[in-house]
């Protein structure tokens, strides 16, 4: 029998590659976006997790979503620091959610709030991907744009404090593996990431709608 890791990354197989194929992102990943795009990227990114990790605290004792909560994950104090970087001092004043972005960071919430098992979804889709092909969004950003290598722009893909992401990785694998929920509610969960990713594609084609390239 599939453990529940493989079980999670080929259910929502299909849903991954259809994110990370966008056309936005591959415009973006293209250099044929300009840096404001990516700037309106990472403003999506921190309602997201905003809504991730305000949560975090409350979850920490909860058999099910405690495990994962992991203080080396967090990603805000980073996002806000290549935010300050990239929109200047002011940038909260700014910051505006696409309709897209401000229901994948209600839907977040509400698992957060009423489903730890959802939230674990979410939790998976975001941080693994973060650890993943986030780290070639950052090398591509690093050369496009000219930022610091890891440094004010990219921070929210370093992991300072992971030192080994593959056996990070390998360490939060054994932990879906061992989640203490029965076959029918693994399903749910199973459902929630396959969401968590089309969520997820909905905000890039919302950006891509707001940064077309011109014919």
């Amino acid at each position: 029998m599939d453990s529940f890791s493989s079980l999670i990354r080929t259910a929502s197989h299909a849903q991954h590659a259809a994110a990370e194929n966008s056309a936005f992102m591959s415009d973006l990943l293209g250099g044929r976006l300009g840096v404001d795009a990516y700037a309106r990227y990472t403003e999506q990114l921190w309602f997201v997790y905003e809504a991730l990790e305000s949560a975090a605290e409350h979850l920490t004792a909860d058999a099910v979503a405690g495990p994962f909560v992991r203080p080396e994950l967090l990603r805000l104090p980073a996002l806000e620091r290549d935010l300050a970087h990239l929109r200047g001092p002011g940038w909260r004043a700014g910051l505006s959610a696409l309709p897209a972005t401000r229901a994948y960071a209600d839907r977040v919430r509400e698992c957060a709030e009423r489903w730890p098992g959802g939230y674990v979804a979410h939790h998976y889709t975001r941080y693994l991907g973060d650890l993943s092909g986030g780290q070639i969004i950052r090398d591509r950003a690093e050369k496009t744009w000219g930022f610091a290598r890891k440094g004010d722009g990219v921070r929210f893909y370093v992991f300072e404090e992971i030192a080994n992401p593959a056996a990070f990785k390998r360490g939060y694998r054994e932990l879906l593996d061992a989640i203490g929920v029965d076959d029918l509610e693994r399903q749910r969960v199973v459902g929630e990431c396959r969401r968590a990713f089309a969520l997820n594609t909905a905000v890039f084609r919302a950006l891509g709608e707001e940064f077309t390239l011109s014919a």
